[in-house]
């Protein structure tokens, strides 16, 4: 909706339905994908889920006071029968069978989106989150670019270079990483509070890419994801619970969705069974990176002088702490049925110097 009648009438302003209030710099770009039902949609999804977010988040920080008073996370005996039970997740869809190399980057900009999609890589990680600094203006040309790949229609024109971009005939299979549940979206207000970024990022996107995976006709055909940051089971339900409803108003088979989980926090390590058993049907594994699990374990043991850490560029995955998280991880999800993934390897080749990127890459 727009602020004012007066401002309606100086400047364009977005199509909103009730209770939606989009306060980010108009563009007609902007607008094509941030349409009244788009809008609706990503509401629809706060309204039924900021409850179970709330509580989750709320969740997160009394655990982290537990730790701080002294209390070590652990296997939950709640969830004793969900860790030895004999269950599995639903098959590896053939559309994803093959990950064996994925590259990741942001969503923004342009150029990059075609270069990763054409790079030979099996599987793009478009991101988001920490690969994306979260300005309006990126993640709305994030998701502009995003849909026109999906639709296999995204071209670029760099005028310094003379040169077009687009896509090859065989391009690697999107996935898209939203922010986690943890961080708003300033620019977006439903019901007068701030979006949930997270949502915001998966409802633009799915509603309108998911009719381009139909091809496959049938279950685990897509649209894929990633999902970071998270640190407890309850987090994948909510998750789940956001894939069930986004289905069933696409009229789509449950279980086309699917996404594989960063396990990347302290937490999360003694959650993968569980993480897995409430994705079941919309699983595509686990991922198991570095940077991000070393921090939450320096933010997890703050206030234990006992678990201090060196610098963490020399804590590598060899440590036995690391080898050990890595190991549980691809433990788990060969007994559950699904993809162990490793991390990304933070290196950049670099150009027309390949006696260089041999030496990188021989470090990593």
């Amino acid at each position: 909706m727009c602020a004012s009648v007066t401002a309606a009438a100086a400047a364009p302003c977005y199509d909103a339905p009730e209770g939606v209030d989009v306060r980010g710099r108009y563009d007609p770009a902007f607008a094509s994908v941030l349409t009244r039902d788009a809008l609706a949609f990503v509401a629809a999804l706060q309204r039924e889920f900021r409850g179970a977010v709330r509580y989750a988040m709320e969740q997160r920080r009394e655990a982290q006071r537990r730790y701080d008073a002294g209390e070590l996370p652990r296997f939950d005996p709640a969830t004793r029968s969900v860790r030895e039970g004999g269950w599995k997740c639903a098959p590896v869809p053939p559309a994803v069978a093959d990950r064996t190399v994925e590259i990741t980057g942001p969503a923004e900009p342009r150029k990059m989106v075609i270069n990763a999609l054409n790079s030979g890589a099996k599987v793009f990680m478009a991101d988001f989150e920490d690969a994306l600094s979260p300005t309006w203006e990126n993640l709305m040309h994030g998701q502009v670019n995003l849909r026109d790949a999906v639709a296999g229609t995204i071209s670029f024109r760099d005028a310094a270079r003379g040169r077009e971009y687009k896509l090859n005939d065989r391009t690697a299979k999107l996935f898209v990483r939203p922010r986690g549940w943890h961080l708003p979206e300033a620019h977006v207000l439903i019901d007068g509070e701030p979006a949930i970024g997270c949502l915001v990022d998966f409802g633009l996107y799915f509603f309108h890419n998911h009719a381009a995976f139909r091809a496959g006709q049938g279950a685990g055909f897509g649209p894929f994801f990633y999902l970071p940051k998270m640190e407890h089971s309850r987090e994948a339900r909510i998750w789940n619970g956001v894939f069930e409803r986004a289905e069933q108003a696409a009229g789509i088979e449950r279980g086309s969705i699917r996404a594989t989980v960063l396990v990347e926090t302290l937490p999360a390590a003694f959650q993968m069974d569980e993480i897995l058993y409430e994705l079941r049907d919309h699983s595509a594994g686990l991922n198991c990176g570095r940077w991000d699990y070393i921090f939450s374990y320096v933010k997890t043991f703050r206030a234990h002088p006992d678990r201090l850490l060196p610098d963490r560029a020399l804590v590598g995955m060899a440590q036995h702490f690391m080898r050990s998280y890595s190991h549980l991880l691809i433990r788990t999800c060969h007994r559950r049925g699904v993809h162990a993934m490793g991390g990304m390897a933070a290196q950049i080749p670099i150009k027309d110097d390949t006696a260089a990127n041999e030496r990188r890459w021989s470090w990593c």
